[in-house]
């Protein structure tokens, strides 16, 4: 007999006979396979073999389980292969938490990571700051070096009556120490509180020719 293979569109369509149909139902080792007849769907087959949906689609590589053909043959999972399935599916889903957990983890990692990049780009603000700080610490050295050339082509032992050593202080400001390291500290001592720093103590200096 030639059967003509009718398209069922979905799950509650039934299959529609052109020339015919048969049924045969045969054993192949726990599972069942079956022909699909007129008015058959997959939801229907699963039901009448107590099976599943997803484990005939599975079972038979079905690529869309809406679609199956009049006298197409299917091999429908036995209920206890179905339980496998659904046990492997529950096994599947009890390991989702863990991937979730570990996805958790690297979203944690990832804050760690964010927080870290926060904290770089603070060191880089500070990086910053210390740079705009050396080139000030630059600009006082440079003033600094300056003023000492000026009032004593930079000798410690410059003297000039009252005034002594590099930066010609008074003999008053020093106490009698006249080592290098006291000159330097009262020097920026000196300047610090009367100018507020040696670039502003080298202008005086240009407009007045003292500081």
């Amino acid at each position: 007999m030639n059967i003509k293979k009718v398209l069922v569109s979905t799950l509650g369509t039934a299959a529609v006979l052109g020339a015919g149909f048969f049924a045969s139902t045969t054993s192949a080792n726990a599972d069942v396979r079956v022909s699909v007849k007129s008015g058959d769907t997959v939801a229907k087959i699963a039901n009448q073999y107590n099976s599943s949906v997803s484990s005939i689609e599975q079972a038979n590589n079905l690529k869309n389980v809406n679609l199956i053909y009049v006298g197409e043959s299917l091999v429908i999972p036995s209920a206890a292969s179905t339980s496998t399935t659904t046990a492997a599916t529950t096994g599947s889903t009890t390991t989702t938490p863990s991937q979730s957990t570990t996805s958790n983890t690297n979203s944690a990692n990832y804050s760690g990571t964010s927080n870290y990049s926060h904290k770089t780009a603070s060191t880089g603000t500070t990086s910053s700051a210390s740079t705009a700080s050396t080139t000030t610490s630059g600009s006082s050295s440079s003033a600094k070096s300056w003023i000492a050339n000026k009032e004593s082509g930079g000798s410690y032992t410059a003297t000039n009556g009252n005034y002594y050593g590099k930066y010609q202080l008074s003999k008053s400001y020093l106490h009698g120490d006249y080592s290098a390291a006291n000159q330097e500290k009262v020097a920026n001592s000196y300047v610090s509180s009367r100018y507020g720093s040696w670039a502003a103590a080298k202008s005086f200096w240009q407009a007045n020719g003292w500081y």
